[in-house]
This record gives structure tokens, C-alpha cells and sequence, in this order.
């Protein structure tokens, strides 16, 4: 027969629901505040509970005082029971009081006034919209057709004449072989301490005889060998040697600086162009040899043999000239301040070249004006710095054209043409017309610019204005 509930088990129900652990031995050890000591029986942490029994529970207390104890069969003795192995239930009998003992917990949970219930969502980080739209970016897809595949093959790449892929594999004496263009003795050494590179250009053999492309030439027999020298892909800052008369087995010993940083160096090429000069006929190449500098050790230094292949510049360039030009709109006045010119094309064998520059103002197809500079000895980069002005009214601007040509001095015949080039309303390139727009657009302010010279019968060709001058 089941004892009724009293007030000292209810204390102890509420010691079980105030207590901080819950043990593998459940309930019947809870009730009595014995597996509230630390053990390791312990495996989990139900939180902090209020230090004092709550209303409710008290008030359960009251109502059970009165006599409700009816028990059902199912339900076993929940006397207190000791912790020695001896006494231990079996697990059939735990499962039982387990049970009996979830049923009274329960009757009291129904018993205890509703709290408000908080429904916790879990937080979604990221912009709240009410449509959801996929954050990956759409891909624009062209549709490609099969000529649009071939229109990016460039042809030269693949045919049999291709020069820059099939030496790579070739030896030395197998280039010089299948070409017979001769080779180049020449040597690199690097300066750290400076930071400048020193290319030495020391000969070269076995030349082949000379090529006239117009007829002009006169000595068919020899060559007038000289050297270019660069470092791609900048061209334009170039060394240039002297040029050797008479022969094929030309000895230079000439030494060149570049100033350019050790790493910069190193992403360079070095691009060694012969050239033969012809004084009635224009210059053509011989040949070239292309080093990348990547593939040499530059502070070691080191001098090579190299045989020479085909280059497919056959055009030679004259060289460049720096200008700036100025209008002034209330006195009419058209500035023109030539500068300096670079690496303008040798028309004397032995002492290079003594440059100067002829400019002439032509209105329409009339020449109104001509003026030149002085002429400087022996050199291929001269700087000139000198000042023209030219008296041009407003209204008739639109119709000048300015010619400038440079020529080489020749005191025993006539002056040696270099290179010309046109600004002006019949100017003779992209360059040039550029150049006189972006002067018109900024009166009173002086423009400048290079421009790289053309030859006489490329002028005549696209410019009316440089058939009215000489």
C-alpha cells in the first residue's frame, strides 16, 4: 500500500527541480541532494535556476496536503534509497520510478500559470528583401560564329617563312648556313654600382654584297656596313655605330651605355641591326641578332658570336624631330620652336652627319615663307633650341601648312635629304594633323610634340603642300 504524499516529499521533488545536474542514476539519488556533489556522473549543465521555490510550486504543496495521493499500479515506492552497490535496482525497476516520477513532474508543469513564450528564429545576415534573388552576376554570353575565330589568326605566324620561331632551334652555323648573312661579334657587361648596361659592338664577317632596291646604288661590289643598337621594346632611345667603308669584314670596337635599372634590364631585349649606307640610294638591313637579356648573366658579362637573319623591317628609319608650336590670335603670329632630333638617318661615311632643319610656311598651295637652322657638325642627335616666328592672320590660318625637312650639310655638292615631315592643312599623317589641332585648340599656350620623319616621295604622295617646296 503506497503511503500518501506528503509535505517533506514535495520539498524534496523541489529540491529535485532546483537542482543544477542531472545524473545517470536519475532521479532517486536527485531527491535526496546526494549527486549534487561534483562527480563524473556528470554530463550536463542545465543552467542556473531561481535560489527560492517558486509560488506555484508552493501553492502545489497545499493542494496536495488535502489528500490527493491516488496512485495508479504502475507506480513504485519513491522512498529514498541509499547509493551502496548492494541496494542497486535492477534497470527495469530505475525505468520504472523514471517513469512514475516524469508523470508527477508532469501534473505539476500543468499546474503552473502559462508564461509567455518567446519563439526564437534564427538571424539570417544578409540584405532582407521580400523576394530572394540569386547573388551570383548573370554571365553575357556572344554567340560566335566560325569567321570570327579565324579573324584573330594572324597568317605570318603560321606560314613557312616565319623567321622568329624556326631559329630558335637552330644552331648557329645552321643559320649561317641556310641565310649567308653573315655574323656579329659584340659583348654585354652590367654595372651595378652605376646601373648601366654597356653593350660593345666589336666586328663582324662574312657580310653579303650589297642590295639596290631602286637602282640607284652605284657600288654593287661592297658594302658600308654600320650598327643599330637597342633595347626592345623601347626603339626609340637607339645607338647607332660608325659606318665602315668598303667592306664585309667590317671591325667596329665601339662601346654604348644604356642607363637602366639591374631588374628592367633584365625584362629587356637586345636587338643588334647591321645596316648598309648608301648615299644615292636608300639604306637597307642586313641583318639582325636578338638576345633576350633574361637568358645571359649581365653582371659575368660575356662576349658572343651570332649569326645574323632576316629582318622584316626593310625600311629604315630616318629619325624624329621634336617641335613645339605657338599662336598668338591678337597679333598674328605663328611660333615654331624646333627643339632637337634624334637618331636621324647618317648621310656622311666618315663623320656622320651635320644636320639642320628648313622650314617653309606655304598658304594653300603657294610658298609664302622659308627659314632654316644652323647646321650642327658630325652628330645624329642635335639640339637645335632655336625660334621662328611667322606672321600668319587669323582668317588665313586654317589654310597654312607648315614643311619642315631636314637635310645634311654638304658644303663639296647639294644637301643631303633626311626626312620631312607636314603640319599644317595638308599635313602628311595621323601625327602631324594631331599636333596642329591641339594648337589651334589652345592659343597662347606652346604644344609639343615628336614626329617621326618620312621620306620625300611618302610626303609627296599624301601632301599637295610638300610639292610646292624643294
Amino acid at each position: 500500500m503506497l503511503e500518501p504524499l506528503n509535505e517533506g516529499f514535495l520539498s524534496r521533488i523541489s529540491d529535485l527541480l532546483l537542482c543544477r545536474w542531472t545524473c545517470r542514476h536519475c532521479c532517486q539519488k536527485c531527491y535526496e541532494s546526494s549527486c549534487c556533489q561534483s562527480s563524473e556522473d556528470e554530463v550536463e549543465i542545465l543552467g542556473p535556476f531561481p535560489a527560492q521555490t517558486p509560488p506555484w510550486l508552493l501553492a502545489s504543496r497545499s493542494s496536495d496536503k488535502d489528500g490527493d495521493s491516488v496512485h495508479t499500479a504502475s507506480d513504485v515506492p519513491l522512498t529514498p534509497r541509499t547509493n551502496s552497490p548492494d541496494r542497486r535496482c535492477s534497470s527495469s525497476d530505475t525505468s520504472k520510478s523514471t517513469y512514475s516520477l516524469t508523470r508527477r513532474i508532469s501534473s505539476l508543469e500543468s499546474r503552473r500559470p502559462s508564461s509567455p513564450l518567446i519563439d526564437i528564429k534564427p538571424i539570417e545576415f544578409g540584405v532582407l528583401s521580400a523576394k530572394k534573388e540569386p547573388i551570383q552576376p548573370s554571365v553575357l554570353r556572344r554567340t560566335y560564329t566560325p569567321d570570327d575565330y579565324f579573324r584573330k589568326f594572324e597568317p605570318r605566324l603560321y606560314s613557312l617563312d616565319s623567321n622568329s620561331d624556326d631559329v630558335d632551334f637552330l644552331t648557329d652555323a645552321e643559320i649561317l648556313s641556310k641565310y649567308q648573312l653573315g655574323m656579329l661579334h659584340f659583348s654585354t657587361q652590367y654595372d651595378l654600382l652605376h646601373n648601366r648596361l654597356t653593350v660593345r659592338v666589336i666586328e663582324a664577317r662574312d657580310l653579303p654584297p650589297p642590295i639596290s632596291h631602286d637602282g640607284a646604288r652605284q657600288d654593287m661590289a661592297h658594302s658600308n656596313p654600320y650598327v643599330k643598337i637597342c633595347l626592345l621594346p623601347d626603339q626609340k632611345n637607339s645607338k647607332q655605330t660608325g659606318v665602315k667603308r668598303k667592306t664585309q669584314k667590317p671591325v667596329f670596337e665601339e662601346r654604348y651605355t644604356f642607363e637602366i635599372p639591374f631588374l628592367e634590364a633584365q625584362r629587356r631585349t637586345l636587338l643588334l641591326t647591321v645596316l648598309d649606307f648608301d648615299k644615292f640610294s636608300r639604306h637597307c638591313v642586313i641583318g639582325k641578332v636578338a638576345v633576350p637579356l633574361c637568358e645571359v648573366d649581365l653582371v659575368k658579362g660575356g662576349h658572343w658570336w651570332k649569326a645574323l637573319i632576316p629582318s622584316s623591317q626593310n625600311e629604315v628609319e630616318l629619325g624624329e624631330l621634336l617641335l613645339s608650336l605657338n599662336y598668338l590670335p591678337s597679333a598674328g603670329r605663328l611660333n615654331v620652336d624646333v627643339i632637337r632630333a634624334k637618331q636621324l638617318l647618317q648621310t656622311d661615311v666618315s663623320q656622320g652627319s651635320d644636320p639642320f632643319v628648313k622650314i617653309q610656311l606655304v598658304h594653300g598651295l603657294k610658298l609664302v615663307k622659308t627659314k632654316k637652322t644652323s647646321f650642327l657638325r658630325g652628330t645624329i642627335d642635335p639640339f637645335y633650341n632655336e625660334s621662328f616666328s611667322f606672321k600668319v592672320p587669323q582668317e588665313e590660318l586654317e589654310n597654312a601648312s607648315l614643311v619642315f625637312t631636314v637635310f645634311g650639310h654638304n658644303m663639296k655638292s647639294s644637301n643631303d635629304f633626311i626626312g620631312r615631315i607636314v603640319i599644317g592643312q595638308y599635313s602628311s599623317g595621323p601625327s602631324e594633323s594631331n599636333h596642329w589641332r591641339r594648337m589651334l585648340s589652345a592659343h597662347r599656350t606652346a604644344v609639343e610634340q615628336w614626329h617621326s620623319l618620312r621620306s620625300r616621295a611618302e610626303c609627296d604622295r599624301v601632301s599637295p603642300a610638300s610639292l610646292e617646296v624643294t
